[in-house]
């Protein structure tokens, strides 16, 4: 299938790792123009090196933080002279997490995941809406279904609601906007909490992930990859008829029902 993707121009915030380097890559594959956002400079210019010969189409690297007013609006004029403007806004930047979250990160996560969010879009959906396309993609978590962690709740019911106040808001000047919920997804910090419950449990990893893989419908944990396939559908011209409401990518929860 053909996403219609070559000649449009993407940003991923959190691009310089796990779901978001996964996602520059799907739409740099698709032949989208893609910056890469990140704090650390190095590292996002190192991946966006590597990304552009990879893929053979340009892909910048920006470094930036979302919690900062000035930061973003430097980061979308800095995308604007490097691409020429942004159709697709991947917002996926979050705090550092090792995967729980005690309330006093509260208002940090709400800063960079929820206010860090709307501050991209309020930068870039000016030119999208003057064009008459664009694509916003909040990648928020399952968390929002789920209790388990307050903050991790609340960060992403917040996403989830903001993301159908903006679709609603303009999708009548052809701009788009989804929430996706990934679900448990192989990425270095996940990685990295599976290997740190086997060495705390005295067990191989291999255990470890027979058991998270359980709760899951297909039976094994989703690749980063597989949610940026979704993303990329998302960000294509073919997607216009999904605008505010969720998207679940997480391999599917064994026993829940939403409707």
């Amino acid at each position: 299938m053909d996403l219609q993707l070559a000649g449009r121009r993407a940003l991923v915030t959190g691009g310089s790792r796990g779901i978001g380097l996964a996602i520059g890559r799907a739409l740099a594959r698709e032949g989208a123009a893609v910056a890469l956002v990140a704090r650390d400079a190095d590292t996002v210019a190192e991946r966006a090196a590597a990304l552009a010969a990879e893929t053979g189409v340009l892909v910048a690297g920006i470094a930036a933080d979302t919690g900062d007013d000035d930061s973003v609006a430097a980061m979308a004029a800095e995308a604007e002279r490097l691409l020429g403007g942004v159709d697709i806004l991947v917002n996926n930047a979050a705090p550092a997490s090792t995967g729980s979250f005690p309330e006093d990160a509260l208002e940090d996560q709400i800063n960079v995941k929820v206010r860090g969010y709307l501050r991209t879009v309020r930068a870039l959906a000016p030119g999208m809406t003057e064009r008459g396309w664009g694509r916003i993609i909040n990648i928020a978590g399952l968390a929002a279904r789920q209790s388990g962690s307050v903050v991790g709740s609340v960060r992403n019911v917040a996403v989830a609601a903001m993301s159908k106040n903006l679709a609603d808001e303009l999708g009548a000047r052809g701009v788009n906007v989804t929430v996706v919920h990934p679900g448990m997804t192989r990425t270095e910090t996940q990685q990295a909490a599976i290997e740190r419950r086997a060495a705390d449990r005295g067990v191989g990893t291999e255990q470890v992930e027979r058991e998270l893989a359980a709760s899951i419908s297909i039976g094994r944990i989703v690749e980063a990859d597989e949610v940026a396939s979704v993303v990329a559908f998302l960000a294509s011209p073919l997607s216009v008829a999904m605008t505010g409401d969720p998207v679940i990518v997480s391999g599917g929860v064994r026993g829940a029902i939403h409707y």
